[in-house]
């Protein structure tokens, strides 16, 4: 296990390496790879001496000033959002769960429209108060969604993701209403529901790392347990697992994860549904394997679909949910048809 680990993970790290230095080469001004290297290479503590620098001084502010934290929180959103549908899958052993088909990204949505709409952005000092909040709501309607799938005394999974379905239009359309309230902040607030990266910076990246580390820890330690869940909840109370506790964790730290990345990055679907399937398809459904590489290959999915929002159309830029609904719908269509033939059988 150890060793598939060492092998996955280094693959996934290289890639995810590769992918930030093309990432930062590519946009308006288009930059040689060499060049972006040299840059990095420059600014690292003991090794930046030993580097000539022969570039622009443009370039590396074009590279660490604006490109660099945007491509740094296009993997910690990343993470947060495929980690969260690791989390929502393992523990509600449904594989069509993720932050935005179980609404909990339309709620968190919500509460970070209402801190903006009435202008509580400074409730909290620094960047805290939108994702405090955004995890509040989060947490609301997860319950609901909960509420709504607990029929004569048993979570039923087979209604889980259409009552997510309905929670999340609802939500959505609240999200609307608070649009329509203000025309002020209406563009904040769109932003919301569209998702983006576009003029993000350092204290956001910052802020979003906590909950990265945190989430990604508490993973981690249940991951042997998330396993046990696969067998049914029944059989991992026999094998001694708390299954309320176990639930309970994993739901909380998911919502956490996803309340982080749509306080940072707005509304941004099927992230949490596409990475852990493809990583069970490759990789296998050893949690102790897939929550690490959800997160590695999380960031590197959502980098290169913000990457395709900023060069497809460039200048302009196309939305980074939308770039993620036009990948992950169709995933979505083939996991619901999959499904649906795995119970006819």
């Amino acid at each position: 296990m150890s060793r598939k680990l060492i092998l996955w993970g280094g693959a996934g790290l290289a890639v995810l390496l590769l992918s930030c230095v093309i990432s930062l080469s590519m946009g308006t001004a288009r930059l040689p790879l060499p060049e972006v290297w040299g840059i990095l290479w420059h600014r690292l503590p003991g090794v930046g001496t030993w580097v000539h620098a022969d570039w622009p001084v443009s370039s590396e502010q074009i590279v660490l000033r604006v490109r660099l934290p945007r491509v740094l929180l296009a993997i910690l959103v990343g993470a947060c959002l495929s980690l969260a549908g690791a989390g929502f899958q393992g523990v509600l052993r449904n594989p069509l769960a993720d932050p935005f088909t179980l609404g909990v990204a339309s709620g968190s949505a919500v509460g970070a429209s209402a801190v903006i709409l009435f202008g509580l952005q400074t409730l909290l000092p620094g960047n805290w108060s939108i994702p405090i909040v955004a995890f509040a709501t989060g947490i609301l309607s997860l319950l609901l969604v909960l509420r709504l799938a607990f029929l004569q005394g048993k979570l039923q999974l087979e209604t889980l993701i259409l009552a997510g379905v309905v929670v999340q239009a609802f939500l959505g359309s609240a999200v609307s209403f608070m649009v329509s309230l203000s025309d002020k902040v209406v563009n904040e607030i769109t932003f919301w529901l569209m998702g983006s990266l576009a003029m993000r910076g350092w204290p956001l990246a910052l802020t979003l790392a906590p909950y990265l580390a945190v989430g990604l820890a508490v993973l981690t330690a249940y991951a042997r347990t998330l396993n046990l869940f696969s067998l049914g909840e029944r059989q991992a109370e026999h094998l001694g697992v708390n299954v309320g506790r176990t639930r309970l964790a994993v739901l909380v730290v998911s919502t956490l994860l996803t309340a982080a990345a749509v306080s940072v990055a707005g509304t941004i679907g099927f992230v949490g549904l596409v990475i852990p399937h493809l990583i069970r398809l490759a990789a296998g459904p050893d949690y102790r394997l897939l929550v690490p590489l959800s997160a590695v290959f999380g960031g590197v999915y959502l980098l290169w679909a913000d990457t395709l929002a900023r060069m497809v159309l460039s200048p302009t830029e196309i939305p980074l949910g939308v770039v993620t609904a036009f990948l992950g719908a169709p995933f979505f269509a083939y996991l619901l048809r999959k499904n649906k033939r795995m119970a006819r059988a």
